[in-house]
């Protein structure tokens, strides 16, 4: 029976999960033998409002109440959608907020 330390075993359970995640890491045996190239982040989506006066809401829809306006060229990071609406963080200012896709180019 092969004993291997249980620091050696953790660090190679650990290699073995990070390079199965796509990431660079180092081991004892050098760096070589475990590299490999980490993903591109992942990019957010920024929309800018093409409109004056558009409305931003508390959810997907004319039902949900109107919390405030954003004028033209007002940047948002888009989190997530929902039919025709967006919703995300405004520049500057509200966060999880919906505007509707016809008054923002993303």
């Amino acid at each position: 029976m092969i004993r291997i330390p249980r620091a050696a075993a953790a660090l190679a359970a650990t290699a073995a999960v990070f390079a199965l995640g796509g990431g660079t890491m180092a081991t004892a045996a050098g760096p070589a033998t475990a590299r490999q190239t980490a993903s591109p982040a992942v990019q957010a989506v920024v929309c800018t409002v093409n409109d004056n006066g558009v409305n931003y809401r508390g959810g997907p829809g004319t039902g949900y109440p109107v919390l405030g306006q954003v004028n033209r060229g007002q940047k948002m990071n888009a989190r997530g959608t929902e039919g025709s609406w967006v919703m995300g963080d405004l520049w500057g200012g509200r966060t999880g907020v919906w505007i509707h896709r016809a008054y923002l180019d993303c």
